[in-house]
C-alpha cells in the first residue's frame, strides 16, 4: 500500500499518496474539514502535489453523493493541460528558441486584465477558427446568462483561445528522443470565473438560510433537490467544454506560430492529450454513482493518457493511468506549491530564478518569481509517490516557456 490514511471519528477516511513529499499541516486541517461533510463518501483521496487551496485543498479528489461543493470546484473551472508531440527535432528548433518565444507571445494573447484593457484577450476580430468555435457555444451561454444574469462575462467571446495569467503557460519541450512537444495550460477564463463566483455565493446563502453547521463556510454545497443545482451543473459543464475548446484553439494557433518560424508545416498528430485537472464528472465508484470533484487532480483510468507538468525549468510527464480504485482513478496535476505566491516573491531572487531556468527561453524578471521552480515541490519526488497511480510514457524537458 503506497498511501497513508487519516481517519477521525465523525468523518470519512483521508487516503493520501504523499510518502516522501511535503504535506503541510494547514492542508491537512483543510482536508479534515472536507472529510466531515455528510455528502462526502466513501473517502477523500489526496495526491502528492497537495497544498492549501482556496475553497478546498489543491491536489484532492472529493467524491460526493447528491450534492456538489461549488467552492471545491472553484473559479478556474475546467483548468487543464493540452500537449501535442510533433515530428520536429531538437537540432532544428533550439537555435530558433528566441524567435519561437516571441512568435508564440504574439500569437496567443496572455496575461491578466489590468486597468481598462484586457491584455489577455483578442483586441480585434476573432481569428476564424476561434469565431467558429465560439458561435457553437454562444446560444447555450446566452440561455444560461438569461437564467443567471450575474454569470455574464463580457469577455467570454474575446477570451476564447487565450491563456490568462498566473500559472498558465505555453511551452515547447523535448522528449527522450529529442522530439519537440507543444504543451499549454489554461481553463475557462473569465466566463468560468463568473460562474464559479456566483454559485459559490448561492451555496453559502443556502447554508445560512437552512442553518447548516459546516466545518468551513467554503464547504457550502448545492443539493440535487435545490433549483440552483441544475443551473449550476449546466453552467459547470458548459465552462468545462469552453476550457477544453479554449486549449484546443490555443494549440492550433501555437502550431501555426511555430510553422511560421520554421518556414514549413509539420505533423503535430503523433500524440495529443487534452485533459482537465479542475472539474466535476459523474462516475461510478464502489458500485455507487458519485460526483467526483478533482481539485488539482487528473483522471487516470486504466490506459488513459494524462499530463503532469513540473515547474518551468524542470521536467513534465506524459503518463498513462493504472486505474487505481482507491484514488478514484486519479493522479496529481503537477508538482504542487511549497511557497505561496507572496512568499515566493519575497524569498526567491532574480539571480535564483535565472540560475534555475538556465537553458529555458522564458521571462527572467521579477514578474515571474512566484512561478519560479523553487516555489514548487521537486517533481521527481511527486512522481515517485504516485507510482501505483500512473506510469510514465514520455519525460519532457522545457526549453521555452511563455507565462501568462
Amino acid at each position: 500500500m503506497s498511501y497513508d490514511e487519516l481517519h477521525e471519528e465523525g468523518s470519512v477516511p483521508i487516503k493520501s499518496w504523499t510518502q516522501g513529499v511535503a504535506f503541510e499541516d494547514q492542508a491537512k486541517e483543510q482536508l479534515r474539514a472536507t472529510a466531515k461533510l455528510p455528502i462526502v463518501w466513501p473517502h477523500v483521496a489526496v495526491m502528492p502535489d497537495v497544498h492549501l487551496g482556496i475553497g478546498a485543498t489543491v491536489g484532492s479528489v472529493i467524491p460526493t453523493r447528491g450534492a456538489i461543493i461549488p467552492a471545491a470546484v472553484g473559479v478556474d473551472i475546467g483548468c487543464g493541460m493540452c500537449a501535442v508531440r510533433t515530428n520536429l527535432k531538437a537540432d532544428e528548433t533550439l537555435t530558433k528558441s528566441r524567435e519561437l518565444y516571441l512568435e508564440l507571445c504574439r500569437s496567443v494573447p496572455h496575461g491578466s486584465s489590468k486597468g481598462h484593457g484586457d491584455v489577455g484577450a483578442w483586441s480585434g476580430p476573432l481569428p476564424a477558427n476561434v469565431q467558429t468555435t465560439w458561435e457553437g457555444m454562444a446560444d447555450a451561454y446566452d440561455k444560461l446568462v438569461e437564467s443567471f444574469p450575474k454569470i455574464h462575462a463580457k469577455q467570454a467571446a474575446s477570451q476564447m483561445g487565450t491563456l490568462g495569467g498566473g500559472n498558465h503557460f505555453v511551452e515547447m519541450c523535448l522528449d527522450e528522443e529529442d522530439h519537440v512537444w507543444l504543451m499549454l495550460h489554461s481553463g475557462s477564463r473569465g466566463a468560468g470565473n463568473k460562474i464559479g463566483q456566483h454559485f459559490i455565493e448561492r451555496a453559502k446563502e443556502l447554508a445560512v438560510k437552512n442553518g447548516w453547521e459546516l466545518p468551513h463556510v467554503d464547504l457550502a454545497y448545492l443539493p440535487e433537490e435545490h433549483p440552483d443545482f441544475l443551473g449550476y451543473t449546466q453552467a459547470l459543464m458548459w465552462a468545462q467544454d469552453y476550457a477544453m475548446f479554449n486549449r484546443r484553439m490555443m494549440m492550433v494557433n501555437s502550431i501555426a506560430a511555430v510553422e511560421r518560424v520554421m518556414g514549413h508545416p509539420f505533423d503535430p498528430r503523433l500524440m495529443a492529450v487534452n485533459c482537465h485537472h479542475n472539474y466535476v464528472s459523474i462516475e461510478k465508484h464502489f458500485n455507487v454513482n458519485l460526483y467526483i470533484t478533482r481539485k488539482g487532480a487528473v483522471s487516470a483510468q486504466l490506459g488513459e493518457l494524462g499530463i503532469i507538468p513540473g515547474s518551468m525549468g524542470t521536467k513534465s510527464f506524459i503518463v498513462r493511468g493504472k486505474g487505481n480504485f482507491d484514488s478514484f482513478n486519479s493522479c496529481s496535476h503537477g508538482a504542487g506549491r511549497v511557497m505561496s505566491r507572496g512568499q515566493a516573491k519575497k524569498t526567491i531572487t532574480i539571480e535564483d530564478h535565472i540560475r534555475d531556468t538556465a537553458g529555458v527561453e522564458c521571462g527572467k524578471d521579477s514578474r515571474v518569481l512566484d512561478e519560479s521552480p523553487r516555489a514548487y515541490k521537486r517533481i521527481e519526488t511527486v512522481m515517485a509517490a504516485q507510482s501505483d497511480l500512473v506510469e510514465v510514457v514520455h519525460t519532457l524537458k522545457q526549453f521555452l516557456c511563455v507565462k501568462g
